[in-house]
């Protein structure tokens, strides 16, 4: 299974989800993660060797692919369609974060339409939902009514996901107390995904 994370913006959560997705999935079986991004920001989160599963770079990915059940693709920011297309044929699932932010959302919206035209299999998460704010449920009111595949988890926003990076670890190993709820919904959503493709 080769999973996607890609936005067309920076700031979604891109990595964050990369990351807690390949946290999840090495809890079923051995994952990658690839880093493409040229920022490199999930080496440098791995940097600790605190992290669960692998971490390569897409230069030193091709020879250690075939060791691994589940890739995760942490992809360059703002891909160009060429990109885009390239890791629409070459992926399970291509996953869009977005926070609830008009500008994101806006953004979000401009990468379904180019994955439309590529037949792409994709699925928006909203990421850094603030609870005290009604943004998280306007925006999920808006993608639902653009009848677009969401999925049902939405990742909140936590201190706990700013910090766990410069301790190179997943938000569970994080100590805050709320730091549990972000790992649950990135778990919920990985069970939503292996359901997703148990179906098809």
């Amino acid at each position: 299974m080769i999973i996607a994370i890609t936005a067309l913006k920076g700031g979604v959560g891109k990595t964050t989800t990369a990351v807690h997705l390949a946290a999840y999935f090495q809890t079923l079986a051995p994952t990658l993660l690839i880093d493409a991004d040229k920022n490199r920001s999930a080496l440098v989160w791995s940097k600790e060797d605190k992290l669960p599963f692998y971490v390569a770079s897409q230069a030193g990915a091709p020879g250690l692919i075939k060791k691994f059940d589940r890739i995760i693709i942490d992809t360059q920011a703002r891909p160009e369609p060429e990109e885009l297309e390239d890791l629409a044929g070459g992926s399970d699932l291509l996953i869009l974060p977005t926070t609830p932010n008009h500008l994101d959302l806006d953004t979000t919206i401009k990468a379904v339409e180019l994955l439309k035209t590529l037949d792409a299999n994709y699925k928006i998460l909203l990421t850094k939902v603030d609870s005290r704010t009604k943004n998280g449920r306007d925006a999920r009111q808006f993608l639902e009514e653009a009848k677009l595949p969401l999925f049902k988890e939405e990742i909140p926003l936590l201190v706990a996901f700013q910090r766990s990076p410069s301790r190179g670890v997943i938000v569970k190993d994080f100590p805050d107390r709320r730091a549990k709820i972000g790992w649950n919904r990135y778990k919920a959503v990985g069970k939503e995904i292996v359901a997703t493709m148990t179906d098809n």
